[in-house]
């Protein structure tokens, strides 16, 4: 079985480098077929791939993940069964000291979102955080893809 495990901040905007630190930037759209608090089934595509992805329930900062690549051609007709709008944005890649961020730079109803994620391999390890590296917000849901499909980030009157 796979497992996620993942903590996500915000991204100090005034201190994101950008493309200085950036190994590999990718444009990505995701929908949800289902949405359901413990279960989600995503489908993507990140560039010339797409894939399959279902979660389970969290239980601490771990949640089971299975992930499976789909022929593109099968991305579009998937996504067009997804409920709108969908999660547009660019994803980058950022090495940092051992340990791989990926900055997620949200488009569409969710632009102006920057948001820093990083995958562990146990909850309790350690890893240094880039100065860019703000608040962390992973026990936050309304930043959870999934929960932004239904509540975007341009509504939160922030």
């Amino acid at each position: 079985m796979g497992v996620e495990i993942e903590r996500k901040f915000l991204v100090r905007r005034e201190l994101w480098p950008g493309a200085s630190v950036v190994s590999s930037r990718i444009r990505y759209q995701q929908g949800y077929l289902s949405r359901e608090r413990g279960r989600t089934v995503r489908v993507r595509r990140a560039g010339a791939h797409a894939f399959l992805t279902i979660k389970g329930e969290s239980v601490g900062l771990a949640r089971p993940e299975f992930e499976y690549a789909i022929p593109l051609a099968d991305a579009e007709p998937l996504l067009g069964l997804c409920e709108s709008p969908l999660i547009d944005k660019y994803r980058s890649v950022v090495p940092h000291e051992g340990h791989t961020w990926e900055v997620d730079d949200f488009l569409g109803a969710n632009a102006g979102l920057l948001v820093a994620e990083i995958e562990l391999s146990r909850a309790d390890e350690p890893f240094a955080r880039p100065a860019w590296v703000g608040d962390e917000v992973t026990d936050d849901r309304r930043y959870l893809n999934a929960s932004l499909v239904a509540h975007p980030f341009s509504e939160w009157g922030v």
